[in-house]
């Protein structure tokens, strides 16, 4: 049923939109159930179920089942389930979703899986043609939308068919339609709240009755005992079959979506929390073939009943996880899930780990597939980093004393690297130095033992994780990284590394910084405005100018149309001032609402402060947040049109970003051009681990864009006035040598990079998943890359304790 409009129509004085399309004489969304796993559920997982109003069977291929948040903003994401089979004529069609920690009974075997966590009170959920994420946020928009099937809004859902959504549903009660699968194209009129009735395509059927109350039982569509199927067919028996055989010699199990029976192994570690809760188990006699691997994750979605050293049989389904869907981009893990779990003996010694070392683990990271995905060749565990990890999926790895590149998170995790040597930064980090050098030797490490017996350790890089450190190696699916399960934990050994002082300036320099301030608000603990005003005054030694990066607005993450930002600058002055800093003053313009990306309702954007004891701004009227700034006049009368003023801030470059900041400022009667920047995130961009070899980096196309509008207005100013005093700076989110940051440049033609004229081992400003590297950027024109100092502060990024994940910069100069 593609859904639209075809005008407003009152009903009741209500305005609602009715749909332009028929509804679909076939597949339709028969029964949506978000309370799985919740307190009082009686399901352990979430469900969609999907069902066939014609006589024809139809090609589930090439739909995909999608859900929205109830109340979604501008940047709210579609989450992504595809689906495969076929859906009978007049049957049904199951597919399981997120698992939570509650519930007593498993759906019956599903027809396709998925790890979406839907609300259990509030959602959209559609069935689409294709498995691209669909980017509609509004009904209107979902309407026009051809790709869309079929679309359910439950709850208070702002995005629904017809007059409202369906209502009732709860832990305890899915919303469903009625057996004859009535689609009018009005959630409210076609869908009615009652006990979940999950039924798959077999016919097998939770609870007592399936959705159309045949027979008794487990009654299938055509009623009839037992699991009686729609068509009449029957399951076939569980294959028996060794963990290396289900693994196979790629990333993609042969034995995706069958049930096995009979798979035998030692348990090698226990995940007890979370919300995947199973355990690891590795057959003791390996096959020959270096590419299988031994062990498997066994996903119970509760606490296991098994412990450590356990002898196991198992029986489940195997399935091939994509953490996050299959579109995000990330590595398949192969699981049994909605196992049957046999305890032969106890106490068994743990298969030998194997160990991940220099020697072990290769230089090179990955294969390359043009661009396309990587999950159907053979591994080369021997030759690529990336395939050694797949085929370990699951066994006892071990490391040694190990060098820590990432430092402990919030997330009870840490970096290091067992390949020591491998591009190491000044202050122990690893250096990432291109898109071809990933650093194959860095692993996660993450931690089986209980936070009462042994709390995960603090580190900071540079620290060693001593002793050997031992576990299953899993994929960890919301990093979309390997990651060493540890059930026997190193110490860590400090390296020494302390937070940065940069060198003191001299009276006739004038002093400018970038600082990204990670979404600073007025409700934020006193404590990090203190650290902030420390780390300025301090370590910076109290700039001249500084360029602040995400200032959210007075109220923060509330989205009630505030865009004031007053209040949170005021706070940090004030900070800064009782740190021992100068009275900064500031100067900003509040951007439109929800209109610059960040976090929803933050409206974060750049501001400048300034000490006006020793630099001055040139106010210049006329800036505003839709109002593109200019140059104007020649050789030393160059000027801004308008001082604060945005760069091209209506050119669709900054849709959902941060425009740049433009600013005149004057140090000992010579004029200073600022412009502050925050360019798009990299979001949605795929991780290094990416299924698809080289990973597709599609945020960059916005931030080359992005770079060549400032470039140009750079040039603006440069032809005007060739002995013009540039500064670009801020957070540029992309390398030294990004297509992005070289198109701002022009290769250095029109700016120069600070960072290029450090040592190559100090070229970093932030620390992601143990990889050091340049988010941050100051660039400055000809005329001052001969007359500048530049430093990068390292204060956050290599610290467990951070005011923020990015280290300042800061320039002195001699204009």
């Amino acid at each position: 049923m593609p859904i639209g409009i075809a005008g407003a129509l009152t009903i009741a004085g209500i305005g609602v939109h009715a749909a332009f399309a028929a509804p679909s004489a076939d597949a339709v969304i028969a029964e949506v159930y978000g309370g799985g796993g919740n307190s009082g559920a009686q399901y352990t997982e979430d469900f969609v179920e999907i069902g066939n109003a014609g006589g024809a069977s139809v090609d589930m291929g090439g739909y995909s089942v999608q859900y929205l948040p109830g109340a979604p903003t501008a940047s709210s994401k579609w989450q992504v389930t595809p689906l495969a089979g076929t859906l009978a004529g007049g049957g049904r069609y199951l597919v399981g979703e997120g698992f939570g920690t509650g519930g007593t009974t498993p759906l019956p075997a599903t027809d396709a899986a998925g790890a979406i966590a839907l609300s259990g009170t509030s959602g959209t959920v559609a069935l689409v043609q294709g498995s691209d994420p669909l980017t509609c946020v509004t009904a209107a928009d979902c309407a026009a939308d051809s790709r869309v099937k079929d679309l359910v809004g439950y709850g208070t859902a702002t995005v629904h068919e017809g007059s409202g959504a369906a209502a009732g549903a709860s832990n305890t009660a899915s919303v469903a339609r009625n057996a004859a699968l009535t689609d009018t194209d009005d959630n409210a009129a076609d869908f009615t709240a009652g006990a979940p009735t999950p039924q798959n395509s077999g016919g097998a059927a939770g609870g007592t009755g399936g959705a159309t109350d045949g027979g008794t039982g487990d009654g299938g569509a055509t009623g009839g005992t037992g699991d009686g199927g729609s068509t009449g067919g029957t399951t076939p028996p569980p294959a028996t079959a060794a963990i290396h055989d289900i693994q196979g010699d790629t990333r993609i199990s042969p034995y995706e979506g069958k049930q096995v029976a009979g798979v035998t192994g030692i348990v090698t570690g226990v995940r007890a929390y979370g919300s995947s809760q199973g355990f690891w188990f590795q057959d003791p006699h390996p096959d020959a073939d270096p590419r299988t691997s031994e062990g498997i994750f066994v996903y119970t979605s509760s606490t296991p009943t098994v412990a450590v050293g356990d002898s196991v049989s198992v029986a489940g389904t195997v399935s091939d996880y994509y953490p996050g869907g299959k579109d995000a981009g990330g590595q398949s893990v192969t699981e049994i899930t909605k196992p049957k779990v046999t305890t032969v003996s106890t106490g068994n010694p743990v298969p030998a780990p194997v160990v991940l070392d220099d020697r072990t683990v290769p230089d090179a990271f990955a294969p390359s597939a043009g661009g396309g995905s990587i999950e159907n060749l053979p591994l080369r565990p021997d030759e690529y980093a990336l395939d050694l990890y797949a085929s370990l999926d699951g066994m006892n790895v071990s490391i040694g004393s190990s060098r820590v590149v990432g430092a402990t998170d919030p997330y009870s995790e840490l970096w290091v690297t067992v390949k020591p040597k491998q591009n190491p930064t000044k202050r122990g980090g690893t250096l990432y130095t291109g898109y071809d050098a990933p650093n194959s030797g860095r692993l996660m490490v993450q931690s089986l033992i209980p936070t009462a017996t042994a709390p995960f350790p603090t580190a900071n890089v540079g620290d060693t994780l001593s002793g050997t450190t031992t576990g299953p190696l899993d994929y960890n699916q919301f990093a979309g990284t390997y990651a060493l399960q540890a059930r026997t934990l190193g110490t860590v050994r400090s390296g020494g590394i302390t937070p940065e002082v940069t060198d003191k300036a001299k009276p006739d320099q004038a002093t400018i910084a970038t600082y990204n301030v990670e979404n600073l608000a007025p409700g934020n603990p006193q404590s990090k405005f203190d650290a902030l005003a420390k780390g300025l005054v301090t370590n910076l030694r109290s700039p001249d100018v500084v360029a602040l990066e995400e200032i959210q607005d007075n109220n923060g993450a509330t989205d009630d149309g505030t865009v004031a930002a007053d209040q949170t600058l005021t706070k940090l002055v004030a900070a800064i001032t009782a740190a021992g800093g100068p009275h900064y003053q500031w100067r900003e313009i509040d951007p439109v609402n929800d209109k610059d990306g960040g976090e929803p309702g933050g409206n974060i954007r750049q501001a400048f402060l300034f000490n006006p004891d020793r630099v001055g701004f040139v106010d210049i009227p006329g800036g505003g947040s839709t109002t593109a700034v200019g140059v104007t006049g020649k050789g030393s009368a160059t000027s801004l049109t308008a001082s604060p003023g945005r760069i091209a801030p209506d050119d669709p470059a900054w849709n959902d970003s941060r425009k740049p900041l433009a600013g005149e400022f004057t140090f000992r009667g010579k004029k200073l051009f600022v412009i502050a920047n925050h360019f798009d995130s990299k979001g949605g961009d795929q991780g290094i681990d990416s299924v698809d070899q080289p990973p597709v980096r599609s945020s960059e196309v916005q931030r080359v864009r992005q770079a060549i509008i400032e470039h140009d207005f750079v040039q603006q100013i440069e032809t005007a006035d060739p002995k013009a005093d540039v500064v670009v700076l801020g957070d540029l989110n992309d390398y030294q040598f990004s297509p992005a940051v070289t198109s701002l440049t022009d290769n250095g033609k029109t700016l120069t990079d600070l960072v290029n004229t450090l040592p190559v081992a100090e070229r970093y400003s932030y620390v992601y998943e143990g990889n050091s590297q340049v988010l941050d950027h100051i660039l400055v024109s000809p005329d001052l890359d001969r007359k500048v100092d530049y430093d990068v502060v390292h204060i956050n990024a290599e610290f467990a304790n951070q005011t923020s994940d990015h280290d300042p910069q800061v320039i002195r100069l001699r204009p």
